[in-house]
C-alpha cells in the first residue's frame, strides 16, 4: 500500500477481533513511530508496547472515550519530554499519525485515545497519573495518547470530509 491509499484507507477502529498481532508486527508499526521525525533532531517521545490484556483493560479506564481498549489487542502509548524539546507535543503527535499509518499499511485497525488535554489541566492530570501508574511512566514525561491496535472486527464506511476549497488554500487563506 502506498502512503496516500493508506492516508486515505485509515478510519477510526473501535471494534477488534480476538487475534493476537504477531510480535513482528509490533515492532513495525512502533518502529514507524520511531523513525517520526523530532524538531531539532531530539529524543523528546518515548513509546511503550504494551501487549498485557490486563493493562489494556485496565487503560481503558483513562477517559470515557477509551472503552474500546477492552478490545484491542495491543496498544502503543506515546510520550513526551517537555525537558528534552519545546517541540515535545508536535513531536510526539507525528510519531502517533506515523504508527497510525504504519498500523493500517499492516492491515492493523487502529484508535486515538487522547490522554494528554491542554485545555483541562488537571483533567489531563488525572488521565496521565492514571497511565502513568500503569506503565511506570517517568514524571518528567508527559502522557500524550494511547493508539489501541487490532485487526478490525468492521470497517466504518469512509467518512464525508469537508469540501477541500474550504480547508486547503493556495498563497493566502
Amino acid at each position: 500500500m502506498e502512503v496516500f491509499q493508506a492516508i486515505k484507507a485509515r478510519r477510526e477502529i473501535t471494534k477488534y477481533k480476538d487475534e493476537p498481532v504477531p510480535l513482528h508486527v509490533l515492532e513495525k508499526v512502533a518502529d514507524a513511530g520511531y523513525y517520526a521525525p523530532t524538531g531539532n533532531n531530539l529524543p523528546s517521545k518515548n513509546l511503550i508496547v504494551v501487549t498485557e490484556r490486563k493493562t489494556l483493560d485496565a487503560m481503558a479506564d483513562t477517559t470515557p472515550y477509551m472503552k474500546w481498549m477492552k478490545e484491542a489487542q495491543a496498544a502503543i502509548v506515546v510520550t513526551g519530554k517537555p525537558g528534552v524539546s519545546k517541540y515535545w507535543l508536535q513531536d510526539a503527535s507525528f510519531a502517533c499519525a506515523f504508527i497510525w499509518l504504519e498500523a493500517t499499511e499492516n492491515g492493523l485497525g487502529s484508535a486515538f485515545g487522547a490522554v494528554y488535554n491542554a485545555e483541562d489541566q488537571q483533567e489531563s492530570k488525572e488521565r496521565e497519573d492514571h497511565v502513568r501508574s500503569l506503565l511506570g511512566i517517568p514524571d518528567d514525561s508527559r502522557v500524550v495518547a494511547g493508539l489501541g491496535l487490532g485487526y478490525p472486527e468492521e470497517v466504518p464506511d469512509s467518512k464525508k470530509h469537508n469540501l477541500r476549497d474550504e480547508i486547503i488554500r493556495y498563497e493566502t487563506f
